[in-house]
């Protein structure tokens, strides 16, 4: 118990100085280059695990609106922001709540004339300067991080889905090192990181699972994309995986610290246990 405790305490001490390392950044050099999670939108509650996003580069704002995604041109200078209208957005329909929800977000997106940094977060102002929107300042780090494949490249030129009844997950340690369960087999070794490069060194175990050869496919694929991932795109619940050339390699969401340590999942081996 203690050093479950003490290993969440760490984690949570890493989330907050890489937190505050966002922040400090924003304030010197304005909001080029930061990534934001929508924490509050006044009048509204949230509606959970429809998370929006919102990140500035040079002279784009990506982002999910808790539905679909979009990106848009935005201009800055100070602590004056506009952002136009969204130039490309994907188009999946979502339930009532999440689609007005995304609404709003989006109206106070760009109906923002200004921002401001208050107490370590970004907050959205309109012409009144009165807030549309509170977004937190998202770490740019992995470490104490704990994520499910929703998709891998299964070398065929193509991005698939995970096969049903089967879990793959990564766990990134404070000590560089990443973890996790390849659907049958286990993998563990370390991580090199730098900004948004991102190489790995693995070794996976050798059992063989019961089943179906499919599972034992998937597995094998799926180690091979990890082999080839370069760079990483952090954004809210989800992380992306790619090669150097830009091909998607892994596509991942974020499991929270009790469901990635207080779910077991079957390793098609004829045991239960806890993903890595």
């Amino acid at each position: 118990m203690f050093f479950r405790s003490a290993l969440i305490t760490r984690i949570l001490v890493g989330c907050l100085l890489a937190a505050s390392a966002v922040v400090t950044s924003a304030q010197t050099s304005g909001v080029r280059d930061t990534t934001w999670t929508l924490s509050s939108v006044p009048g509204r509650a949230l509606v959970a695990g429809a998370t929006a996003t919102l990140g500035f580069e040079k002279d784009r704002v990506t982002g999910s609106d808790g539905c679909n995604r979009f990106t848009a041109p935005y201009t800055s200078s100070g602590t004056s922001l506009q952002v136009g209208s969204p130039a490309a957005s994907t188009r999946m329909a979502c339930p009532e709540p999440v689609s007005a929800q995304a609404l709003a977000f989006m109206n106070a997106v760009t109906r923002a004339r200004a921002y401001r940094i208050n107490e370590g977060q970004l907050q959205l102002l309109g012409e009144d300067g009165g807030v549309l929107a509170t977004l937190a300042a998202q770490p740019a780090t992995l470490a104490g991080t704990t994520w499910r494949v929703t998709g891998y490249n299964n070398g065929k030129q193509a991005v698939t889905s995970v096969l049903g009844g089967t879990t793959l997950t990564m766990a990134f340690g404070a000590d560089r090192r990443v973890s996790g369960s390849a659907g049958c087999n286990t993998y563990a070794g370390p991580y090199m990181s730098d900004g948004t490069k991102l190489t790995f060194g693995l070794a996976a175990t050798r059992k063989m699972c019961t089943g179906t050869d499919r599972i034992m496919e998937q597995e094998q694929q799926f180690l091979v994309a990890l082999g080839t991932v370069a760079v990483m795109h952090l954004e809210g619940d989800r992380l992306e995986l790619r090669t150097a050339a830009g091909a998607m390699a892994i596509t991942l969401t974020r499991w929270s610290l009790s469901r990635s340590s207080g779910i077991a999942g079957d390793d098609h081996c004829g045991r239960r246990e806890a993903p890595p």
